[in-house]
């Protein structure tokens, strides 16, 4: 180690022109160990050593040119693996692989193709699972979103959401993936419209107003029209028809039971009034998120439920802890996703 240096000299040969108006003011024109000046700047003493040990053999301390590693793909091969990506969204990074060796004869790595189409933005993402909606279901939906965009909140104050769901032990792994680019996720190419699937469990039903909730009705059967009218309507639904009056709605989607004759019977006998609502339209109705939120409960739950009994327990006692203000919250988003409805056209929205 060369002992003593002229500190202002090699400052000025080793640091950058920007960091030395920064530094110019600390070094006088006295002698440095490296050591000092490595504390001083910040940066290794090593570094320090072979910066000094090349000026004193050539005179020059700037970065030596590299190339670097060459790149192994073409811009026309980029826009190949882009444009065949876009094509077949839900083409693997193996297969995206082949396809450009095949076509090109260049042979790239999953992660090379990972990055290509990643400078471009676009990522290995679940793609959306939604309903099948057909060009009647967005022309109603579209229709309806544009009736009720302009609703205030003392109008949907008196709505009564409700729905139904079912909850099991096991859960349920969709680790199919598309390549999208950022803010794309409801975008038509980027779904897969499915319906429901059932399983072992329980069955839920429950109801959302502003400032309040009913009761979650919890069993293992199959929902008809006579449970719906003596358990659903008769129990919990007619309690807050008599409280809030006749400028209750009651909001139920078009499932088979809600139907039924003897449910609109009651109904009408009941004075309650049912509000019109639309076939395929999970994500207008705020609720779906309550069965969301509730099924994330669940599943945070230490220990988890092993058995239907556990699971019950817990169902009713996650949906009491929801707090209010998160399901106010929900109903009072309608206005954005009616306007989100309008802005699709009628079709699938990110609610």
């Amino acid at each position: 180690m060369i002992p003593w240096i002229n500190s202002a000299l090699f400052f000025c040969l080793i640091c950058p022109l920007d960091k030395t108006a920064m530094y110019k003011d600390a070094y006088e024109p006295c002698g440095r160990t490296q050591l000092e000046v490595s504390e001083e700047l910040g940066i290794t003493q090593s570094v320090i050593s072979r910066l000094w040990q090349r000026f004193q053999d050539d005179g020059n301390v700037s970065r030596c040119y590299s190339t670097g590693r060459p790149r192994v793909t073409t811009p026309n091969e980029d826009r190949y693996l882009a444009v065949t990506a876009k094509r077949n969204r839900r083409s693997t990074a193996s297969d995206l692989s082949r396809q450009l060796s095949s076509a090109t004869g260049t042979t790239v790595s999953r992660q090379t193709v990972y990055r290509r189409l990643g400078h471009i933005g676009l990522y290995a993402r679940r793609p959306v699972r939604c309903v099948p909606l057909t060009a009647t279901h967005c022309r109603l939906r579209l229709a309806w979103s544009r009736e009720h965009a302009l609703w205030t909140p003392q109008q949907w104050f008196c709505v009564m959401f409700s729905d139904e769901s079912r909850f099991s032990l096991q859960s349920h792994s969709r680790r199919t993936f598309i390549w999208r680019a950022p803010g794309t996720r409801y975008h038509q190419e980027n779904t897969i419209e499915r319906h429901r699937y059932g399983g072992a469990g329980w069955l839920v039903w429950g109801g959302i107003i502003l400032g309040s909730r009913t009761d979650l009705h919890v069993q293992s059967v199959t929902m008809t029209g006579h449970i719906y009218r003596d358990v659903i309507l008769e129990q919990h639904v007619r309690l807050f028809r008599g409280a809030m009056g006749a400028e209750f709605l009651f909001m139920d989607d078009n499932a088979r039971p809600h139907r039924a004759n003897i449910v609109d019977e009651c109904l009408q006998s009941e004075d309650i009034t049912r509000m019109d609502w639309l076939a395929y339209s999970p994500d207008l109705n705020p609720i779906e998120h309550m069965w969301d939120m509730l099924g994330r409960r669940i599943a945070a739950r230490q220990p988890r439920p092993t058995c239907l009994p556990e699971l019950r327990r817990a169902l009713l006692d996650e949906w009491c802890n929801i707090p209010q203000d998160q399901i106010d919250n929900l109903i009072l988003s309608m206005p954005r996703r009616c306007k989100a409805c309008i802005a699709s056209s009628g079709r699938h929205t990110p609610y």
